[in-house]
């Protein structure tokens, strides 16, 4: 864990809405939010008063600026826009802040300044059109990629101090100037809710323009992506959202006198098809290098043009209001590691196989391969290895395919695809000559939605260290654009059900609001057209799926996204515009929920199918639903989850009768459970981990007697089944939770370090380095689980990450947006020693405790304007718990310890 160094006291990280530092170029706010993190400040520090300072060019070449704030606040995160006038389409400011404490006299260092500036708010911004290619197209089957170019004149006798281009599709595109590919986002604009909301890129485009010249050529690169590929599974559904793809583009050219200049999409473009004969998400993407147009981004001669098979682009219909244009909450899909290739394998079948040593999302980048004009070589991926050959079954009707068709270069050849990722660990290679160096000529691109990494875990068992990484891997490799799942196969769609558990566990690993944010806003378009029910898939892409699997449903946890997710938002950031915003999503989801009315009830109607404790271990391979714990129960706890969460949201808000109502309906709901499901004693119906986990941390049990006994009943149940787990989707974030709430902490550590299937740590027995989607995707014997839905990597069993920050490395946020934390380790097992960090909004937070001779040490990190709560384990000498408060700085604690408890606990297995 990070220690306090002697750097000076200054303000810094300022940042805008939910962007990542000096990266708000485009926001969709004209008064967006600030916030900033201290460092350096003495210990104890809290911030008494801040002054932000504006400047309309940078401070260095401005001198004075243009305007000042000083505000008397302890805030520091989210703070409003301070200035009466907010900023109009195109406008930025430089702003810089700094700060005083309370027992400090004097101000901090001013903090770099930060650049903010709008996209284009009004739809009367755009004067571009939407423009497409002029032939007809097959619309049954995957297209080519479309180029697009435009060569245009600047005047000569003045300076362009600024360059925007402001781009979208429907479609995914890449855009080149002279050449140049312009920015480093992937799979731009990204997926959204098509019909009603289209996101658009702003980029900084000064340096693409010629030097010495008075010509530039804008290029454009136009793939099927989302919008018209084939998305869904059981074959899908090709032109969900529109039959062609389009492109509209505004190029803003500021000369120095304050004139504009403005080049537009729209019939005046040229198209051609281009070398990328395919491009597809889930097939991958064929490239032919014999039909490459050299220069076609550049200024060339009309003749080369002409031959090359250019045509007249065609403008769209006039498109409506809806589509809104809209910036993005949080950042783009990037190219953030490349990976090499640790072993070369040759399969039975003679077959050559890289393999990255991690199992990844993203592409294959080919370098400098040699060979015949015409010589085709192929890419096929895949997760896993079976029976020596490439395992590819799982990948179901998703081909993960990549074709290079070489030109015969004598110089090498480099190629990479733009338009189409894959969920791989292994590389199939073929066409290549079998003595080809394969280490020297590919590697792996890994992509995923650039976020800010916040959490940091490790401990004294390196089993759990690694489950960790391959929770943070399995994150990431889902987060490409949205919160999706299975990467690799026919689907990686938005599922509701999975970031509705997972939440909590992604806002610590990483900064995720922003992204999840415009997800969420997604979700309600998408809802208001159900009348408050929730696909369980966001973009909903299911209405168009060919399969009988229910497209809309009143899905308990599914729905429950509505209100699980922004409050795990909420809680890691204090943005309460997160809760306002997504309320009234939060209340049709309540409003619709299908209840049995009769005799005054209000648990969920029985009739209605749930899909409950999604794989469920025991469950058949090919009906993950039908899971050990009554499903009604499942959601009926979660209703009254949602319940309980959305009291305190309409209380934060200020919607003081709502919450009276919302926590009445809550204990009425409590009660009806408790009347249909369990016993005087505290027995269940469902007689499951998942069913008394759900009780006890959802707080169902009416009375301590019966708490306690359905502690004493998990507890049996664990060692009944030899500490192996059997939840599924509902149960697994809980269940360890449960145990250590009810007292049975080493109960809960031998449950978590089991390594027999089922449990967390067998698919690390296994080699995994991502979170499987079954606990038996691949089966003991190392062939993979025969149901049709198996992947390996799938983040939803990674909710116990949670468990594992809070309770045995013990940090906790007990305010929202960790303004108060709490530092508890329970300490159990064979732990010795555990280490956890967060960045919050304030700075890193963090704990490091380790046991030497009897003695538990401890060190705290606590970050400046935040305080933290400290318990320290029961010593040896009999003390009780002791809570301390600390502000900020480095604190050391010190106390005796022995272990009371036996280690580790004997399972009843057949005894049972």
């Amino acid at each position: 864990m990070p220690t306090e160094t002697s750097i000076s006291f200054r303000a810094q990280d300022l940042r805008f809405e939910h962007r990542l530092a000096n990266d708000a170029l485009g926001v969709g706010e004209s008064r967006p939010r600030i916030s900033w993190r201290v460092s350096g400040a003495p210990a104890g520090f809290t911030q008494k008063r801040y002054q932000l300072e504006f400047f309309n060019q940078k401070p260095e070449d401005s001198g004075k600026p243009s305007q000042s704030f000083d505000v008397e606040s302890s805030e520091s995160v989210l703070v409003p826009w301070p200035s009466e006038n907010p900023l109009s389409s195109r406008e930025g400011m430089f702003v810089r802040v700094r700060v005083w404490g309370e027992a400090v006299t004097d101000p901090s260092e001013w903090s770099e300044p930060a650049y903010v500036e709008v996209g284009l708010l009004d739809r009367n911004d755009w004067q571009c059109q939407g423009i497409s290619a002029s032939w007809e197209q097959d619309t049954t089957a995957p297209r080519p990629e479309e180029l697009y170019r435009r060569v245009f004149s600047r005047n000569p006798a003045k300076k362009v101090c600024k360059a925007r281009l402001y781009i979208t599709a429907q479609g995914v595109y890449e855009t080149e100037i002279n050449g140049r590919r312009v920015g480093d986002q992937f799979l731009a604009p990204g997926w959204s809710a098509y019909d009603e909301r289209l996101h658009y890129q702003v980029y900084d485009v000064l340096e693409y323009l010629s030097h010495g010249e008075t010509e530039d050529c804008i290029g454009i690169r136009v793939g099927e992506g989302w919008f018209c590929g084939r998305i869904g599974f059981e074959g899908g559904g090709r032109n969900l959202c529109g039959d062609r793809t389009a492109v509209m583009a505004q190029l803003e050219l500021l000369y120095e006198d304050g004139v504009t200049q403005i080049l537009c999409t729209d019939d005046s473009w040229e198209v051609a098809s281009c070398p990328t004969r395919l491009a597809e998400i889930y097939h991958g993407e064929k490239y032919d290098a014999t039909m490459e147009v050299p220069g076609w981004s550049s200024v060339c001669p009309s003749q080369e043009r002409k031959s090359s098979g250019w045509s007249r682009a065609v403008v769209m219909s006039p498109l409506p209001a809806k589509p809104e244009l809209l910036a993005m909450s949080g950042s783009p899909i990037r190219r953030l590691l490349v990976l090499q290739p640790k072993e070369l394998i040759t399969t039975p079948n003679g077959k050559k196989v890289l393999d990255f040593g991690q199992n990844l999302v993203g592409y294959t980048r080919i370098n400098n391969v040699n060979g015949p004009r015409g010589k085709t070589i192929r890419l096929l991926h895949a997760e896993v290895m079976e029976n020596g050959e490439l395992g590819r079954r799982p990948l179901r009707e998703a081909d993960a395919e990549d074709e290079y068709r070489l030109k015969g270069s004598p110089e090498g050849e480099s190629w990479e695809p733009r338009f189409t990722y894959h969920g791989f660990r292994y590389l199939q290679i073929e066409g290549l000559s079998p003595d080809t160096d394969l280490f020297a000529h590919f590697e792996a691109v890994v992509c995923w939605t650039e976020m800010e990494p916040t959490g940091e875990f490790s401990c004294s068992d390196s089993m759990l260290n690694k489950l960790h990484e391959n929770v943070r891997w399995g994150m990431r490799g889902n987060f490409v654009g949205l919160p999706t799942d299975c990467p690799q196969r026919d689907e990686r769609l938005g599922w509701t059900g999975d970031i509705a558990l997972f939440a909590p566990t992604a806002c610590f690993l990483y900064n995720c609001a922003g992204m999840l944010k415009t997800w969420l806003a997604d979700l309600a378009v998408s809802q208001e057209y159900l009348g408050g029910v929730l696909s369980i898939v966001v973009p909903n892409v299911l209405r168009y799926n060919k399969s009988a699997f229910p497209k809309v449903a009143p899905f308990a946890i599914w729905a429950d996204v509505t209100i699980l997710a922004p409050w795990a938002i909420y809680q890691s950031t204090a943005d309460v515009g997160i809760l306002d915003v997504q309320y009234s999503s939060m209340q049709s989801w309540l409003a619709s929920c299908p209840r049995d009315t009769k005799g005054c009830r209000r648990l969920y109607d029985a009739s209605f199918f749930q899909l409950g404790d999604w794989l469920d271990p025991d469950a058949p391979p090919e009906k993950p639903q039908n899971a050990k714990t009554d499903a009604q129960l499942v959601a009926n706890a979660f209703l009254i989850h949602s319940l309980d969460i959305i009291s305190q949201i309409s209380s934060i808000l200020g919607k003081d009768q709502e919450a009276r109502q919302y926590a009445a309906e809550a204990s009425l709901i409590r009660q009806e459970f408790c009347n249909e499901y369990m016993t005087l004693n505290g027995r269940l119906v469902s007689d499951t981990q998942t069913a008394y986990a759900l009780g006890i941390c959802f707080d169902i049990f009416p009375t301590p007697r019966q708490r306690v006994q359905a502690g004493e009943r998990l507890t049996y149940i664990v060692r009944k089944n030899e500490f192996r787990i059997g939840t599924g989707f509902a149960g697994t974030p809980f269940v360890c939770e449960a145990l250590v709430l009810t007292g049975h902490t080493q109960i809960a550590y031998r449950m978590l370090l089991e390594d027999k299937c089922p449990s967390w740590l067998h698919p690390v027995t296994m080699g995994a380095t991502t979170m499987w989607e079954r606990w038996d995707s691949m089966l003991p014997d190392g062939s993979i689980n025969p149901g049709s839905m198996t992947s390996f990597n799938h983040y939803a069993l990674g909710a116990v990450a949670t468990f594992m920050h809070e309770r045995l490395a013990g940090l906790r946020c007990i305010e929202p947006g960790w303004k108060k934390a709490r530092v508890e380790p329970i300490v159990g097992g064979d732990f010795t020693e555990a280490t956890v960090s967060h960045v919050t909004p304030y700075g890193k937070v963090g704990c490091l405790w380790k046991i030497v001779d009897k003695r538990f040490d401890m060190t705290v990190l606590v970050p400046p304007n935040t305080s933290m709560e400290v318990v320290l384990p029961s010593g040896g000498d009999g003390a009780g718990e002791e809570v301390r408060t600390v502000m900020s700085g480095v604190h050391s604690f010190s106390v005796i310890y022995e272990k009371n408890y036996e280690w580790p606990p004997e399972s009843l297995g057949l005894l049972g």
